[in-house]
């Protein structure tokens, strides 16, 4: 069923208008940098890996795998990092490191502040099961991806190996979903008071996230090299889900976790490119650009996608 205008408002105004929040109330200083990284760390530390726990620990897990949804999703960011990779190194003469950069800004989407908000508001319980287990794969995959292309040129070091695996063990949104998933296993579920603090706090995980966006859009904005960055947000935000939705056609899998994936694929740019970037010291405006770009951007073509996906 295709989706209204007006069905698609719903789902991206209020997401947007809570981001357009953060936003104003960073430039008007109702809200200070040091407020902006406490709030940033309440989001990502707590509100929503509880939030994910709860909705895994609850929710009911496919019996087998459909692997077309992660061929299909797979396949379409692999494929924008490598073009992405090919324009940085043929069109604009960077270097390999620089490449990388450009290319896992392309690849990485931004799932916490964006993808988890938006896809629940689009696909409610339904859409929580494909989303939170493709999360859980998604950041280890792209992030060791793009270790392995930084670090591997010069040979590993013990000291790369052991801050990969251990942003990995500690990240705490990847803790939320092992408990939730472990959770559900055990066919263990909080109740009483403490189902209650994991409800309150998972309430506060989606308003928090949009705001954090908000204020974090004033922090980064948008720093010259407009031309990379157009480049990089064209790739993730209309390339990227143009190839998961022709797999997804051809590719066995579930309706809404079809159109999730999709979706997943037309968030903006994550903000580890921009953190990747400051890390190596290279393409910091060009990540931190397409981060700032893509998200304003995303206003238009997630409705166009929602559109496409027929959700409303």
């Amino acid at each position: 069923m295709l989706a209204t205008l007006a069905d698609i408002a719903v789902i991206v105004l209020p997401v947007f208008g809570m981001v357009g929040v953060g936003f104003l109330s960073a430039n008007v200083g109702l809200i200070s940098d040091k407020a902006s990284d406490g709030l940033a760390e309440f989001v990502f530390g707590l509100a929503v890996p509880v939030l994910i726990f709860r909705t895994l620990s609850e929710a009911k897990l496919p019996d087998a795998q459909p692997w077309g949804y992660w061929i299909a999703y797979f396949t379409g960011a692999f494929l924008v990092f490598g073009l992405a990779m090919a324009y940085a190194r043929l069109v604009l003469k960077r270097g390999h490191v620089e490449a990388v950069i450009q290319g896992f800004t392309a690849g990485q989407a931004n799932t916490v502040f964006v993808g988890v908000p938006l896809i629940l508001k689009a696909y409610g319980e339904a859409g929580a099961v494909p989303l939170f287990l493709l999360i859980a794969i998604h950041l280890p995959v792209m992030m060791i991806a793009a270790t392995v292309m930084l670090e591997g040129q010069a040979g590993f070091s013990r000291a790369s190996v052991m801050r990969l695996a251990k942003a990995l063990a500690l990240n705490p949104v990847l803790l939320g979903i092992y408990v939730g998933g472990i959770s559900r296993l055990l066919d263990f579920q909080v109740s009483g008071v403490p189902k209650q603090l994991v409800d309150m706090l998972a309430a506060a995980a989606t308003p928090c996230a949009l705001i954090s966006l908000g204020l974090s859009l004033k922090r980064y904005g948008i720093r010259g090299r407009l031309g990379p960055a157009s480049v990089i947000c064209a790739l993730k935000l209309m390339v990227h889900p143009l190839i998961v939705l022709a797999l997804t056609l051809v590719l066995p899998m579930p309706p809404v976790w079809a159109g999730v994936a999709v979706l997943f694929a037309a968030m903006p740019c994550g903000i580890n490119g921009y953190l990747f970037a400051q890390r190596y010291g290279v393409e910091v405006g060009t990540a931190s650009s397409a981060v700032s770009l893509s998200t304003v951007l995303a206003v238009v073509t997630i409705a166009f996608w929602l559109y496409v996906a027929g959700v409303g």
